[in-house]
């Protein structure tokens, strides 16, 4: 987590944050890069998106990997049960275990991030 200090200055504040935006790229930019590169409609390209997406999903349901060679694999893993603490209380708690999904990038895209 990052806790960052917003001065009152309105016009540094939303610099700071067109900065952040810039930084992440979101599921409408992801569209428009998918038509810009594939020479698809952007209503094409969300399909495609979605029904890329929805085909992980189903697999991760089922417990399976999804590799895509030189991208990377999405898998299942277990997050042991563990004693934590309740943030409010101070008092400890016991966190079930817990199915996570997990992504491992593949070479390509390890050597394409440096």
């Amino acid at each position: 987590m990052i806790l960052l200090y917003l001065p009152k200055n309105h016009d540094i504040t939303f610099k700071l944050f067109t900065f952040i935006k810039l930084l992440v790229m979101n599921k409408t930019e992801l569209i428009e890069k998918i038509a810009e590169k594939s020479g698809l409609t952007k209503v094409d390209s969300k399909k495609a998106l979605e029904a890329a997406l929805e085909a992980i999903k189903e697999a991760l349901k089922a417990d399976d990997k999804v590799a895509l060679i030189g991208f990377g694999t999405f898998s299942v893993g277990k997050r042991a049960a563990r004693e934590g603490v309740n943030p409010s209380t101070g008092k400890k708690i016991q966190i079930a275990e817990k199915k996570i999904a997990k992504f491992k990038a593949g070479a390509e895209l390890a050597d394409a991030i440096g």
